[in-house]
């Protein structure tokens, strides 16, 4: 008999081998998740609050512009209660988290000032100590139950360079033939700027529309317009200046506008009779009031006149005979003809003074404006709803700005010079707004 041959194999399970090593992974996992979990939260908040601390810096910055500090501080506060309300992320902003002041690029630090109206610093914040801070979610198993996120932004006011000297239009900017501009100086339209031949535009001369493409020119254009390649930008502005002319006017005849000039000594007006000339009645240090009972009615001045030192306020048509000359003085009318002031040849606004301070001239209308030939510009600032033209040889331009609601055209041989600014501080000015930091 023979034995059986038995064999016993010793078979061991695995199953549940992996478990203690695969719940070591998910924690990790779940950790490092978790981790980014919170970081990715935080980091949101943190774009959330900073969205928050710029719009309400820009709308303070705005309303800073006539309004006053307390008032900017009262709206600033609306628009970060409207981004971030109060009952869902508690107290991001305080009174005294908005200040205003100056700003140095420069060494781009904020310098308080709480009269200023040129830059705002504003501080948000959601903190443990203002009980909104940003919770965690699985960091709290770590004992880090929330984070602190803070966020600044300054706001600053500018005036782009080409509303402190050169030609800005809402429509067309048209200058055709033999003018050279020099170093500094700017022509912007906000549909496209025209030129024809034989113009020099000098290194530094910016040539600015929407969309550079829009540029209007002969075939030949860039071989006869020196320089008018390199001058091409793309760029859009809001002309807010022109849509504040009746601002303007009235704040020439009170006292506690910023647009009241330092040179008028009286605030009680010369009334001006519209049948006898401008010149007769002028009186230096005052501002002048000419009505007319019809808006087609014409009002003069001699011709030669000199006319410094005064306001004159009208809905009158005015007709300047030739070499009329006003120096630190303003003319604001309420006239909407096309030609609300058509000046004969030698018009001249501004004092030939190379560029010095004061001697400046403004004229602000709610119609057009008409210059015949070689017109002068020293210091000279033109507002107008309407169209601005000046024809051929214009003499002498020695600082100007020119910005209309509708078209520029300018014709031909004119040199257009820079001052840098100088001699032009006076410019009724609408401030724009960046962030600085």
């Amino acid at each position: 008999m023979h034995s059986d041959d038995r064999h016993f194999d010793l078979v061991l399970s695995e199953d549940g081998g992996m478990t203690a090593f695969g719940i070591f992974l998910l924690l990790v996992t779940l950790m490092i998740g978790g981790l980014g979990l919170d970081v990715t939260n935080a980091i949101r908040e943190r774009t959330h609050l900073q969205v928050a601390a710029d719009s309400a810096a820009h709308a303070a910055l705005v309303v800073r512009e006539t309004r006053s500090a307390s008032e900017a501080k009262a709206i600033a506060l609306d628009v970060a209660d409207g981004v971030m309300p109060a009952a869902l992320f508690g107290d991001v902003l305080r009174d005294e988290d908005i200040q205003f002041g100056h700003w140095d690029p420069v060494a781009r630090a904020f310098e308080v000032d709480s009269a200023s109206n040129s830059a705002v610093l504003i501080n948000m914040e959601r903190v443990a100590g203002r009980n909104n801070a940003v919770s965690t979610f699985f960091l709290k198993f770590a004992g880090i139950g929330s984070w602190d996120v803070r966020r600044q932004s300054v706001f600053e006011t500018y005036i782009p360079t080409c509303f402190r000297e050169g030609f800005v239009a809402q429509q067309e900017v048209d200058v055709t033939t033999g003018n050279t501009y020099t170093s500094g100086f700017c022509i912007h339209s906000q549909t496209h700027v025209a030129a024809n031949s034989g113009n020099t535009y000098e290194p530094g001369v910016i040539v600015s529309m929407p969309d550079k493409r829009d540029l209007v020119i002969p075939s030949d254009g860039f071989a006869s317009n020196t320089g008018l390649q390199d001058a091409l930008r793309d760029g859009s502005y809001q002309l807010r200046i022109v849509s504040r002319i009746n601002e303007i006017i009235a704040g020439v005849q009170d006292p506690n506008s910023p647009h009241y000039r330092s040179y008028i000594t009286s605030a009680t007006p010369v009334v001006m009779n519209p049948k006898s000339t401008i010149d007769a009645q002028w009186e230096e240090g005052r501002i002048h009031t000419l009505d007319c009972t019809k808006p087609n009615q014409k009002v003069q001045a001699k011709s030669g006149s000199v006319q410094r030192r005064g306001v004159l306020v009208t809905n009158c048509l005015l007709q300047f005979p030739e070499a009329v000359t006003f120096e630190d003085a303003v003319i604001a009318s309420t006239n909407t003809a096309a030609k609300s002031i058509d000046a004969a040849q030698f018009f001249t606004l501004g004092k030939d003074d190379s560029c010095a301070s004061g001697g400046d001239a403004q004229i602000v209308t709610l119609g057009g404006v008409a210059f015949a030939q070689s017109v002068s510009f020293y210091g000279g600032q033109v507002i107008a709803a309407g169209d601005i033209d000046f024809t051929s040889d214009a003499l002498g331009i020695e600082g100007v700005s020119l910005v209309s609601g509708q078209r520029i055209y300018g014709t031909s041989t004119s040199l257009i010079g820079f001052c840098g600014g100088a001699g032009m501080e006076n410019n009724f000015v609408a401030w724009y707004f960046r962030m600085a930091a």
